[in-house]
Protein backbone atom coordinates (compact mmCIF):
# COMPACT_ATOMS: atom_id res chain seq x y z
CA UNK A 1 0.00 0.00 0.00
CA UNK A 2 1.37 3.56 -0.99
CA UNK A 3 1.17 5.36 1.96
CA UNK A 4 4.50 7.18 2.50
CA UNK A 5 4.17 11.05 1.55
CA UNK A 6 7.20 12.88 0.39
CA UNK A 7 8.25 9.56 -1.88
CA UNK A 8 7.10 10.00 -5.87
CA UNK A 9 3.92 8.24 -7.08
CA UNK A 10 2.56 7.64 -10.28
CA UNK A 11 -0.30 9.66 -11.65
CA UNK A 12 -3.51 8.55 -13.27
CA UNK A 13 -2.48 10.23 -16.50
CA UNK A 14 1.01 7.77 -15.96
CA UNK A 15 -1.00 4.59 -16.02
CA UNK A 16 -3.03 5.31 -18.61
CA UNK A 17 0.04 5.35 -20.78
CA UNK A 18 1.55 2.39 -19.41
CA UNK A 19 -1.56 0.24 -20.13
CA UNK A 20 -1.63 2.13 -23.70
CA UNK A 21 1.77 0.37 -24.74
CA UNK A 22 0.59 -3.15 -23.93
CA UNK A 23 -2.68 -3.06 -25.68
CA UNK A 24 -4.04 -3.92 -28.94
CA UNK A 25 -3.67 -7.72 -28.68
CA UNK A 26 -5.80 -10.44 -27.54
CA UNK A 27 -4.83 -11.41 -23.55
CA UNK A 28 -1.86 -13.85 -23.98
CA UNK A 29 -3.14 -17.74 -23.56
CA UNK A 30 -1.73 -19.48 -20.52
CA UNK A 31 0.75 -22.08 -21.68
CA UNK A 32 1.12 -23.92 -18.42
CA UNK A 33 -1.32 -25.15 -16.08
CA UNK A 34 -2.36 -22.31 -13.24
CA UNK A 35 -5.00 -23.40 -10.90
CA UNK A 36 -6.98 -20.71 -11.75
CA UNK A 37 -8.80 -19.64 -15.54
CA UNK A 38 -7.36 -16.24 -15.66
CA UNK A 39 -8.54 -15.89 -19.65
CA UNK A 40 -12.23 -16.50 -18.73
CA UNK A 41 -12.84 -15.63 -14.74
CA UNK A 42 -12.32 -12.27 -12.88
CA UNK A 43 -10.29 -12.10 -9.65
CA UNK A 44 -12.10 -10.86 -7.05
CA UNK A 45 -10.02 -10.21 -4.02
CA UNK A 46 -8.65 -8.48 -0.93
CA UNK A 47 -5.47 -7.89 0.68
CA UNK A 48 -4.77 -9.04 3.94
CA UNK A 49 -2.41 -6.51 4.98
CA UNK A 50 -1.23 -5.43 8.05
CA UNK A 51 -0.96 -9.53 9.05
CA UNK A 52 2.92 -10.61 8.28
CA UNK A 53 3.88 -6.81 7.80
CA UNK A 54 3.13 -4.14 10.49
CA UNK A 55 1.47 -1.07 9.13
CA UNK A 56 0.90 1.43 12.14
CA UNK A 57 -2.18 2.64 10.38
CA UNK A 58 -3.73 -0.44 9.77
CA UNK A 59 -3.14 -1.60 13.82
CA UNK A 60 -2.40 1.97 15.66
CA UNK A 61 -2.62 0.08 18.91
CA UNK A 62 0.43 -2.16 18.41
CA UNK A 63 2.55 1.33 17.77
CA UNK A 64 0.26 3.26 20.43
CA UNK A 65 3.33 3.26 23.03
CA UNK A 66 5.18 5.25 20.63
CA UNK A 67 2.60 7.78 19.06
CA UNK A 68 4.02 11.00 20.95
CA UNK A 69 8.51 10.00 20.93
CA UNK A 70 7.39 8.47 17.09
CA UNK A 71 10.62 6.15 17.57
CA UNK A 72 9.38 3.65 16.46
CA UNK A 73 7.72 3.82 12.89
CA UNK A 74 7.95 0.14 10.88
CA UNK A 75 8.37 -3.46 11.77
CA UNK A 76 12.11 -2.65 11.91
CA UNK A 77 12.21 -0.19 14.26
CA UNK A 78 9.47 -2.19 16.49
CA UNK A 79 11.31 -5.16 16.55
CA UNK A 80 14.90 -3.60 17.39
CA UNK A 81 13.21 -1.78 20.53
CA UNK A 82 11.62 -4.78 21.69
CA UNK A 83 13.75 -6.67 21.22
CA UNK A 84 13.57 -10.32 19.77
CA UNK A 85 12.19 -11.76 22.79
CA UNK A 86 9.41 -9.36 23.31
CA UNK A 87 8.81 -8.90 19.41
CA UNK A 88 7.96 -12.13 19.00
CA UNK A 89 6.13 -12.74 21.59
CA UNK A 90 3.87 -9.75 20.76
CA UNK A 91 4.29 -10.34 17.17
CA UNK A 92 3.04 -14.38 17.64
CA UNK A 93 0.24 -13.30 19.52
CA UNK A 94 -0.93 -10.90 16.27
CA UNK A 95 -0.36 -13.43 14.11
CA UNK A 96 -2.61 -15.87 15.68
CA UNK A 97 -5.27 -13.18 16.24
CA UNK A 98 -5.67 -11.06 13.38
CA UNK A 99 -6.52 -13.00 10.81
CA UNK A 100 -8.06 -16.41 11.70
CA UNK A 101 -9.86 -18.71 9.76
CA UNK A 102 -13.04 -17.33 10.44
CA UNK A 103 -11.76 -14.20 8.02
CA UNK A 104 -11.02 -16.82 5.24
CA UNK A 105 -14.61 -17.93 5.43
CA UNK A 106 -16.15 -14.44 5.28
CA UNK A 107 -13.90 -13.40 2.82
CA UNK A 108 -15.33 -16.50 0.73
CA UNK A 109 -19.04 -15.61 1.76
CA UNK A 110 -18.80 -12.44 0.63
CA UNK A 111 -17.91 -13.79 -2.90
CA UNK A 112 -14.56 -13.40 -3.19
CA UNK A 113 -12.86 -15.84 -4.78
CA UNK A 114 -8.75 -14.37 -3.78
CA UNK A 115 -6.16 -13.46 -1.20
CA UNK A 116 -2.92 -11.37 -1.51
CA UNK A 117 -1.12 -12.31 1.71
CA UNK A 118 2.04 -9.46 1.97
CA UNK A 119 4.62 -11.21 3.42
CA UNK A 120 8.31 -9.82 4.46
CA UNK A 121 11.88 -11.52 2.84
CA UNK A 122 12.60 -11.81 6.56
CA UNK A 123 10.12 -14.46 7.15
CA UNK A 124 11.43 -17.07 4.19
CA UNK A 125 14.85 -15.63 3.93
CA UNK A 126 16.04 -13.89 7.46
CA UNK A 127 19.92 -11.98 7.46
CA UNK A 128 22.13 -11.90 9.86
CA UNK A 129 22.37 -8.25 12.14
CA UNK A 130 18.50 -7.95 10.88
CA UNK A 131 16.23 -7.21 14.23
CA UNK A 132 13.47 -8.85 12.57
CA UNK A 133 11.78 -12.28 14.02
CA UNK A 134 10.31 -15.14 12.49
CA UNK A 135 7.30 -17.68 13.21
CA UNK A 136 4.66 -16.09 10.51
CA UNK A 137 5.28 -19.37 8.10
CA UNK A 138 3.80 -21.53 10.75
CA UNK A 139 0.89 -19.11 10.23
CA UNK A 140 1.36 -18.80 6.43
CA UNK A 141 0.87 -22.70 6.51
CA UNK A 142 -2.24 -22.79 8.32
CA UNK A 143 -3.71 -19.30 6.27
CA UNK A 144 -3.38 -21.98 2.84
CA UNK A 145 -5.38 -24.65 4.59
CA UNK A 146 -8.08 -22.37 5.36
CA UNK A 147 -8.13 -20.86 1.99
CA UNK A 148 -8.23 -24.53 0.63
CA UNK A 149 -11.28 -25.02 3.06
CA UNK A 150 -12.91 -21.99 2.22
CA UNK A 151 -12.18 -22.18 -2.06
CA UNK A 152 -10.07 -19.03 -2.00
CA UNK A 153 -6.82 -18.76 -4.39
CA UNK A 154 -3.90 -17.39 -2.72
CA UNK A 155 -1.85 -14.69 -4.51
CA UNK A 156 1.69 -14.52 -2.43
CA UNK A 157 3.13 -11.12 -2.42
CA UNK A 158 6.84 -10.39 -1.37
CA UNK A 159 6.04 -6.96 0.26
CA UNK A 160 9.67 -6.19 1.38
CA UNK A 161 12.51 -6.86 0.57
CA UNK A 162 16.56 -6.52 1.51
CA UNK A 163 17.53 -2.56 1.79
CA UNK A 164 13.69 -1.91 1.02
CA UNK A 165 12.34 -1.22 -2.26
CA UNK A 166 10.55 1.89 -1.90
CA UNK A 167 11.37 3.34 1.64
CA UNK A 168 7.79 2.73 2.53
CA UNK A 169 7.51 1.65 6.01
CA UNK A 170 5.16 -1.54 4.60
CA UNK A 171 8.58 -2.72 2.95
CA UNK A 172 9.77 -3.25 6.86
CA UNK A 173 11.71 -0.46 6.75
CA UNK A 174 10.83 3.15 6.56
CA UNK A 175 13.74 5.27 5.04
CA UNK A 176 16.25 5.19 3.03
CA UNK A 177 16.19 2.91 -0.44
CA UNK A 178 18.98 0.71 -0.34
CA UNK A 179 17.49 -2.42 -2.61
CA UNK A 180 19.50 -2.84 -5.60
CA UNK A 181 22.53 -2.07 -3.36
CA UNK A 182 24.90 -5.00 -2.48
CA UNK A 183 23.75 -8.32 -2.18
CA UNK A 184 20.43 -7.22 -1.77
CA UNK A 185 19.05 -8.32 -5.07
CA UNK A 186 20.44 -11.81 -4.89
CA UNK A 187 19.32 -11.76 -1.27
CA UNK A 188 15.70 -10.98 -2.61
CA UNK A 189 15.79 -14.20 -5.21
CA UNK A 190 16.81 -16.34 -2.47
CA UNK A 191 13.93 -15.27 -0.23
CA UNK A 192 11.67 -16.18 -3.43
CA UNK A 193 13.30 -19.46 -3.46
CA UNK A 194 12.57 -20.33 -0.66
CA UNK A 195 8.71 -18.93 -0.77
CA UNK A 196 8.24 -21.37 -3.76
CA UNK A 197 9.71 -24.34 -2.93
CA UNK A 198 7.92 -24.12 0.29
CA UNK A 199 4.40 -23.58 -1.59
CA UNK A 200 5.42 -25.50 -4.38
CA UNK A 201 3.16 -28.47 -3.06
CA UNK A 202 0.34 -26.14 -2.74
CA UNK A 203 -0.33 -24.86 -6.18
CA UNK A 204 -4.14 -25.69 -6.18
CA UNK A 205 -4.59 -22.90 -3.72
CA UNK A 206 -1.35 -20.85 -4.35
CA UNK A 207 -1.87 -19.76 -7.55
CA UNK A 208 0.59 -16.76 -8.03
CA UNK A 209 3.50 -15.27 -6.66
CA UNK A 210 4.59 -11.26 -6.87
CA UNK A 211 8.12 -10.96 -7.28
CA UNK A 212 8.06 -7.73 -5.27
CA UNK A 213 5.79 -5.01 -4.19
CA UNK A 214 5.89 -1.44 -5.33
CA UNK A 215 9.71 -1.30 -6.13
CA UNK A 216 10.27 2.50 -6.73
CA UNK A 217 11.07 2.98 -10.20
CA UNK A 218 11.83 6.21 -10.39
CA UNK A 219 14.37 5.73 -7.28
CA UNK A 220 15.50 2.66 -8.75
CA UNK A 221 17.74 1.16 -11.96
CA UNK A 222 14.92 0.34 -14.10
CA UNK A 223 17.07 -2.23 -15.87
CA UNK A 224 18.33 -3.53 -12.95
CA UNK A 225 14.22 -4.00 -11.88
CA UNK A 226 13.85 -5.75 -15.50
CA UNK A 227 16.82 -8.03 -14.63
CA UNK A 228 15.19 -8.96 -11.04
CA UNK A 229 12.19 -9.71 -12.80
CA UNK A 230 13.23 -11.94 -15.44
CA UNK A 231 15.87 -14.02 -12.94
CA UNK A 232 12.85 -13.91 -10.21
CA UNK A 233 10.37 -15.51 -12.89
CA UNK A 234 12.55 -17.68 -13.64
CA UNK A 235 13.65 -18.73 -9.66
CA UNK A 236 9.60 -18.69 -9.09
CA UNK A 237 8.77 -21.35 -12.24
CA UNK A 238 11.55 -23.29 -11.52
CA UNK A 239 9.98 -24.98 -8.03
CA UNK A 240 6.98 -25.01 -10.03
CA UNK A 241 5.62 -24.52 -13.66
CA UNK A 242 1.74 -23.89 -11.95
CA UNK A 243 3.14 -20.68 -10.43
CA UNK A 244 1.50 -17.31 -12.40
CA UNK A 245 4.14 -14.70 -12.08
CA UNK A 246 3.09 -11.13 -10.60
CA UNK A 247 4.49 -7.94 -12.10
CA UNK A 248 4.12 -4.89 -10.21
CA UNK A 249 4.56 -2.06 -12.53
CA UNK A 250 6.78 -0.42 -10.56
CA UNK A 251 5.59 3.32 -11.30
CA UNK A 252 6.20 3.10 -14.97
CA UNK A 253 4.69 3.90 -17.84
CA UNK A 254 5.87 1.61 -20.46
CA UNK A 255 6.18 -2.23 -19.97
CA UNK A 256 5.36 -3.23 -23.38
CA UNK A 257 7.83 -5.94 -24.06
CA UNK A 258 8.60 -7.28 -20.71
CA UNK A 259 7.27 -10.84 -20.05
CA UNK A 260 9.21 -12.47 -22.88
CA UNK A 261 10.07 -16.09 -22.59
CA UNK A 262 7.94 -16.01 -19.18
CA UNK A 263 4.45 -17.69 -19.30
CA UNK A 264 1.55 -16.68 -17.48
CA UNK A 265 2.59 -13.04 -16.57
CA UNK A 266 0.39 -11.01 -14.75
CA UNK A 267 0.72 -7.07 -14.33
CA UNK A 268 0.03 -5.81 -11.43
CA UNK A 269 -1.03 -2.09 -10.69
CA UNK A 270 -1.90 -0.24 -8.00
CA UNK A 271 -5.05 2.63 -7.98
CA UNK A 272 -5.09 5.71 -5.23
CA UNK A 273 -6.43 9.04 -6.17
CA UNK A 274 -5.50 10.65 -2.19
CA UNK A 275 -1.31 10.97 -2.62
CA UNK A 276 -0.90 14.21 -3.89
CA UNK A 277 -2.64 17.32 -3.10
CA UNK A 278 -4.43 17.38 -6.44
CA UNK A 279 -5.67 14.00 -6.20
CA UNK A 280 -7.04 14.12 -2.94
CA UNK A 281 -8.85 17.65 -3.86
CA UNK A 282 -10.84 15.73 -6.54
CA UNK A 283 -14.85 16.04 -6.12
CA UNK A 284 -16.75 12.56 -5.81
CA UNK A 285 -17.71 12.45 -9.07
CA UNK A 286 -14.29 13.51 -10.50
CA UNK A 287 -12.71 10.81 -8.34
CA UNK A 288 -15.72 8.05 -10.22
CA UNK A 289 -14.34 9.74 -13.97
CA UNK A 290 -10.84 9.20 -13.33
CA UNK A 291 -11.60 5.24 -12.02
CA UNK A 292 -13.92 4.41 -14.89
CA UNK A 293 -10.76 5.95 -17.65
CA UNK A 294 -9.12 3.06 -16.48
CA UNK A 295 -11.56 0.42 -17.65
CA UNK A 296 -10.81 0.50 -21.41
CA UNK A 297 -6.82 0.70 -20.94
CA UNK A 298 -7.34 -2.30 -18.94
CA UNK A 299 -9.29 -3.96 -21.63
CA UNK A 300 -6.81 -3.45 -24.54
CA UNK A 301 -4.17 -4.83 -22.39
CA UNK A 302 -2.53 -8.03 -23.87
CA UNK A 303 -1.29 -9.61 -20.87
CA UNK A 304 -3.20 -9.92 -17.60
CA UNK A 305 -3.37 -7.28 -15.42
CA UNK A 306 -4.73 -6.73 -11.80
CA UNK A 307 -5.74 -3.65 -9.82
CA UNK A 308 -3.96 -5.57 -6.87
CA UNK A 309 -4.74 -2.75 -4.43
CA UNK A 310 -7.42 0.00 -4.49
CA UNK A 311 -9.83 1.19 -1.85
CA UNK A 312 -12.55 3.01 -1.15
CA UNK A 313 -11.44 6.04 0.35
CA UNK A 314 -11.02 9.40 -1.24
CA UNK A 315 -9.42 11.33 1.16
CA UNK A 316 -6.01 10.08 3.08
CA UNK A 317 -7.61 10.97 6.98
CA UNK A 318 -7.11 7.80 8.07
CA UNK A 319 -4.81 7.83 11.14
CA UNK A 320 -0.82 7.31 10.18
CA UNK A 321 -1.64 6.63 6.94
CA UNK A 322 1.03 8.72 5.55
CA UNK A 323 3.27 7.27 8.69
CA UNK A 324 3.12 7.34 12.52
CA UNK A 325 2.38 10.79 13.79
CA UNK A 326 2.17 12.33 10.30
CA UNK A 327 -1.00 13.79 9.17
CA UNK A 328 -3.13 14.22 6.25
CA UNK A 329 -3.03 16.32 3.03
CA UNK A 330 -7.10 16.33 2.89
CA UNK A 331 -7.24 18.49 6.19
CA UNK A 332 -4.27 20.21 5.78
CA UNK A 333 -2.36 19.23 8.15
CA UNK A 334 0.49 17.27 6.37
CA UNK A 335 3.48 19.20 5.04
CA UNK A 336 3.46 21.25 1.40
CA UNK A 337 -0.60 20.46 1.25
CA UNK A 338 -3.91 22.47 1.57
CA UNK A 339 -7.34 22.57 2.92
CA UNK A 340 -9.93 20.57 1.31
CA UNK A 341 -12.14 19.44 4.05
CA UNK A 342 -12.83 18.26 7.56
CA UNK A 343 -11.13 14.54 8.57
CA UNK A 344 -13.65 14.23 10.87
CA UNK A 345 -14.88 10.97 11.49
CA UNK A 346 -12.53 9.38 8.57
CA UNK A 347 -9.43 9.60 10.57
CA UNK A 348 -11.06 6.60 13.24
CA UNK A 349 -13.99 5.12 13.60
CA UNK A 350 -16.31 2.78 11.93
CA UNK A 351 -18.45 2.57 8.76
CA UNK A 352 -21.75 3.59 11.16
CA UNK A 353 -20.34 7.09 11.90
CA UNK A 354 -19.57 8.24 8.53
CA UNK A 355 -22.06 10.79 7.38
CA UNK A 356 -24.59 10.00 4.83
CA UNK A 357 -22.65 12.06 2.36
CA UNK A 358 -19.64 10.19 2.86
CA UNK A 359 -21.26 6.60 2.83
CA UNK A 360 -23.41 7.27 -0.40
CA UNK A 361 -19.99 8.92 -2.15
CA UNK A 362 -17.66 5.56 -1.33
CA UNK A 363 -20.55 3.55 -2.33
CA UNK A 364 -20.41 4.61 -5.72
CA UNK A 365 -16.72 5.09 -5.90
CA UNK A 366 -16.26 1.36 -5.06
CA UNK A 367 -19.13 0.91 -7.81
CA UNK A 368 -16.99 2.71 -10.40
CA UNK A 369 -14.24 0.91 -9.71
CA UNK A 370 -15.50 -2.51 -9.35
CA UNK A 371 -16.57 -1.79 -12.91
CA UNK A 372 -13.49 -0.67 -14.38
CA UNK A 373 -11.39 -3.24 -13.19
CA UNK A 374 -13.54 -5.90 -14.15
CA UNK A 375 -12.78 -5.24 -17.85
CA UNK A 376 -9.86 -6.88 -17.81
CA UNK A 377 -8.34 -9.64 -15.12
CA UNK A 378 -10.17 -7.99 -11.75
CA UNK A 379 -8.61 -6.60 -8.66
CA UNK A 380 -7.67 -6.91 -4.52
CA UNK A 381 -9.17 -4.48 -2.51
CA UNK A 382 -6.96 -3.24 0.27
CA UNK A 383 -7.81 -3.83 3.03
CA UNK A 384 -9.36 -6.56 4.38
CA UNK A 385 -9.66 -5.40 8.27
CA UNK A 386 -8.02 -2.78 10.04
CA UNK A 387 -8.79 -1.26 13.30
CA UNK A 388 -10.36 1.89 13.20
CA UNK A 389 -10.03 3.06 9.41
CA UNK A 390 -13.42 2.99 8.23
CA UNK A 391 -12.73 3.93 4.22
CA UNK A 392 -9.91 1.28 3.78
CA UNK A 393 -11.74 -1.74 6.04
CA UNK A 394 -13.41 -4.21 3.78
CA UNK A 395 -15.07 -6.32 6.31
CA UNK A 396 -16.98 -2.73 7.66
CA UNK A 397 -17.48 -1.58 4.28
CA UNK A 398 -19.33 -4.84 3.77
CA UNK A 399 -21.46 -4.79 7.26
CA UNK A 400 -22.22 -1.37 6.31
CA UNK A 401 -22.95 -1.91 2.85
CA UNK A 402 -21.45 -0.13 1.13
CA UNK A 403 -19.31 -2.68 -0.42
CA UNK A 404 -22.04 -3.99 -2.81
CA UNK A 405 -23.36 -7.63 -1.89
CA UNK A 406 -23.82 -9.52 -3.93
CA UNK A 407 -20.47 -7.98 -6.13
CA UNK A 408 -22.64 -7.37 -9.01
CA UNK A 409 -25.21 -5.66 -7.05
CA UNK A 410 -25.44 -1.94 -8.11
CA UNK A 411 -26.89 1.35 -6.51
CA UNK A 412 -25.18 3.80 -8.75
CA UNK A 413 -25.61 1.92 -12.36
CA UNK A 414 -24.05 2.69 -15.72
CA UNK A 415 -21.20 5.11 -14.17
CA UNK A 416 -18.99 3.72 -16.68
CA UNK A 417 -21.06 4.00 -19.35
Amino acid sequence: MVGTATILLRSATAILALLSNVRAAPTEVSKRAVAFDYNANKVRGVNLGGWFVLEPWITPSIFGEWSSSKTVVDEYTYTKTLGKAEASSRLNNHWNTFITQADFNAIAQAGLNHVRIPIGYWAVAPLGGDPYVQGQLDVLDKAINWARGAGLKVMLDLHGAPGSQNGFDNSGKYGSIDWQQGDTVSQTLTALRNLANRYKGDTDVVTAVELLNEPLGPRLNMGGVQDFYSKGSQTVQSASSNFAIALHDAFQTDWSGFGGGVDNVMIDTHQYQIFSPDEVGRSPSEHVSHACGLGPQLASTNKWIVVGEWTGAQTDCAKWLNGLGKGARYDGSFPDSRYTGDCKGKSVGSVASLSSDDKNNIRSYIEAQLDAYEQHTGWFFWTWKTESAPEWDMQDLLAGGLFPQPLTSRQHPGQCG
